[in-house]
Protein backbone atom coordinates (compact mmCIF):
# COMPACT_ATOMS: atom_id res chain seq x y z
CA UNK A 1 0.00 0.00 0.00
CA UNK A 2 0.83 3.49 -0.22
CA UNK A 3 0.79 5.99 2.84
CA UNK A 4 -0.82 8.34 -0.24
CA UNK A 5 -3.85 6.52 -1.03
CA UNK A 6 -5.16 3.21 -0.41
CA UNK A 7 -3.91 1.51 -3.77
CA UNK A 8 -1.55 -0.79 -4.15
CA UNK A 9 2.02 0.92 -5.30
CA UNK A 10 1.72 -1.12 -8.85
CA UNK A 11 -1.47 -0.01 -9.61
CA UNK A 12 -0.29 3.77 -9.29
CA UNK A 13 1.31 5.07 -12.95
CA UNK A 14 4.87 6.48 -10.85
CA UNK A 15 6.04 7.59 -14.61
CA UNK A 16 2.89 9.82 -15.01
CA UNK A 17 3.66 11.11 -11.51
CA UNK A 18 7.06 12.06 -12.00
CA UNK A 19 6.71 13.64 -15.44
CA UNK A 20 3.24 15.95 -13.58
CA UNK A 21 5.25 16.78 -10.79
CA UNK A 22 8.31 17.56 -12.63
CA UNK A 23 6.40 19.49 -14.96
CA UNK A 24 4.46 21.74 -12.46
CA UNK A 25 8.22 22.09 -10.52
CA UNK A 26 9.76 23.66 -13.64
CA UNK A 27 6.97 25.60 -14.53
CA UNK A 28 6.50 27.12 -11.04
CA UNK A 29 10.38 27.44 -10.75
CA UNK A 30 10.71 29.21 -13.61
CA UNK A 31 7.78 31.31 -13.18
CA UNK A 32 9.72 32.58 -9.97
CA UNK A 33 12.69 33.22 -11.19
CA UNK A 34 11.86 35.15 -14.52
CA UNK A 35 9.42 36.96 -11.94
CA UNK A 36 12.28 37.65 -9.32
CA UNK A 37 15.05 38.14 -11.60
CA UNK A 38 13.76 40.19 -14.66
CA UNK A 39 9.64 40.96 -14.18
CA UNK A 40 10.16 42.80 -10.99
CA UNK A 41 12.18 45.60 -12.27
CA UNK A 42 9.56 46.69 -14.41
CA UNK A 43 6.65 45.65 -11.71
CA UNK A 44 5.65 42.62 -13.74
CA UNK A 45 4.00 39.57 -12.56
CA UNK A 46 4.04 36.65 -14.88
CA UNK A 47 0.58 37.16 -15.59
CA UNK A 48 1.27 40.70 -17.09
CA UNK A 49 4.04 40.14 -18.50
CA UNK A 50 2.20 36.91 -20.81
CA UNK A 51 -0.44 39.42 -21.50
CA UNK A 52 2.16 42.51 -21.89
CA UNK A 53 4.43 40.02 -24.56
CA UNK A 54 1.23 38.68 -26.80
CA UNK A 55 0.35 42.34 -27.23
CA UNK A 56 3.94 43.13 -28.14
CA UNK A 57 3.70 40.67 -30.69
CA UNK A 58 0.03 41.12 -32.01
CA UNK A 59 -0.19 45.04 -31.32
CA UNK A 60 -3.93 44.51 -30.51
CA UNK A 61 -5.93 41.47 -29.17
CA UNK A 62 -9.31 40.81 -28.28
CA UNK A 63 -9.57 39.85 -24.32
CA UNK A 64 -11.13 37.24 -25.26
CA UNK A 65 -8.16 35.67 -27.27
CA UNK A 66 -6.13 37.01 -24.58
CA UNK A 67 -7.16 34.68 -22.18
CA UNK A 68 -6.49 31.95 -24.28
CA UNK A 69 -3.14 32.51 -25.51
CA UNK A 70 -2.04 33.29 -21.73
CA UNK A 71 -3.64 30.72 -20.29
CA UNK A 72 -5.37 32.65 -17.68
CA UNK A 73 -9.44 33.92 -17.12
CA UNK A 74 -11.00 36.25 -18.65
CA UNK A 75 -11.52 38.36 -15.50
CA UNK A 76 -7.87 37.87 -15.13
CA UNK A 77 -6.87 39.11 -18.00
CA UNK A 78 -9.17 41.88 -17.29
CA UNK A 79 -7.91 42.78 -13.75
CA UNK A 80 -4.63 42.58 -15.24
CA UNK A 81 -5.11 45.00 -18.30
CA UNK A 82 -6.45 47.59 -15.53
CA UNK A 83 -3.08 47.44 -13.59
CA UNK A 84 -1.25 47.79 -16.82
CA UNK A 85 -3.42 50.72 -18.28
CA UNK A 86 -2.79 52.51 -14.72
CA UNK A 87 1.28 52.21 -16.40
CA UNK A 88 0.31 53.23 -19.47
CA UNK A 89 1.29 50.01 -21.14
CA UNK A 90 -2.01 49.24 -23.36
CA UNK A 91 -5.46 50.80 -23.34
CA UNK A 92 -8.73 48.90 -23.72
CA UNK A 93 -10.83 49.88 -27.17
CA UNK A 94 -14.27 48.70 -27.92
CA UNK A 95 -15.34 47.29 -31.26
CA UNK A 96 -17.58 49.76 -33.42
CA UNK A 97 -19.16 47.01 -35.08
CA UNK A 98 -20.16 45.28 -31.49
CA UNK A 99 -19.97 47.21 -28.45
CA UNK A 100 -19.24 43.64 -26.28
CA UNK A 101 -16.50 43.08 -27.88
CA UNK A 102 -13.20 44.95 -26.15
CA UNK A 103 -9.89 44.87 -27.75
CA UNK A 104 -6.38 45.56 -25.71
CA UNK A 105 -3.61 47.94 -27.54
CA UNK A 106 -0.07 47.79 -26.48
CA UNK A 107 1.09 51.79 -25.97
CA UNK A 108 4.52 52.93 -26.88
CA UNK A 109 5.37 53.23 -23.74
CA UNK A 110 4.60 49.50 -23.20
CA UNK A 111 6.31 48.13 -26.65
CA UNK A 112 9.46 50.42 -24.81
CA UNK A 113 9.43 48.35 -21.72
CA UNK A 114 9.09 44.58 -24.09
CA UNK A 115 11.79 45.99 -26.22
CA UNK A 116 14.18 46.92 -22.63
CA UNK A 117 13.31 44.34 -20.73
CA UNK A 118 12.98 41.34 -23.45
CA UNK A 119 16.63 40.62 -23.79
CA UNK A 120 17.19 39.84 -19.92
CA UNK A 121 13.93 37.79 -20.59
CA UNK A 122 15.61 35.80 -22.85
CA UNK A 123 18.45 35.43 -21.45
CA UNK A 124 17.22 34.08 -18.70
CA UNK A 125 15.43 31.11 -21.08
CA UNK A 126 18.36 30.49 -22.67
CA UNK A 127 19.91 29.90 -18.82
CA UNK A 128 17.28 27.68 -17.84
CA UNK A 129 18.04 24.95 -20.34
CA UNK A 130 22.06 25.40 -21.16
CA UNK A 131 21.84 21.96 -19.34
CA UNK A 132 20.68 20.17 -22.54
CA UNK A 133 21.96 20.01 -26.00
CA UNK A 134 20.22 21.51 -28.79
CA UNK A 135 18.87 18.37 -29.67
CA UNK A 136 17.49 17.98 -26.28
CA UNK A 137 15.66 20.99 -26.64
CA UNK A 138 14.03 20.29 -29.43
CA UNK A 139 13.16 16.86 -28.36
CA UNK A 140 11.91 18.69 -25.15
CA UNK A 141 9.47 21.00 -26.82
CA UNK A 142 8.39 18.53 -29.24
CA UNK A 143 7.32 16.53 -26.28
CA UNK A 144 5.46 19.45 -24.76
CA UNK A 145 3.45 20.57 -27.72
CA UNK A 146 2.15 16.95 -27.98
CA UNK A 147 0.68 17.30 -24.50
CA UNK A 148 -0.15 21.05 -25.01
CA UNK A 149 -2.05 19.77 -27.96
CA UNK A 150 -3.69 16.22 -26.67
CA UNK A 151 -5.00 18.45 -23.52
CA UNK A 152 -6.17 20.99 -25.07
CA UNK A 153 -4.26 24.29 -23.52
Amino acid sequence: MNRLTQLPIKALHLEAISVVTNLYRMSQGLKHKLEKDVLAVYGLSWSSFSILYDLWIWDMLETKKLAETSGISKATVSNVTKTLERKGFCYRQVDDKNKRTTYVVITENGRQVMEKLYPSFHQSEIDLVKGLSVEEQNMMSELLRRLIKENHF
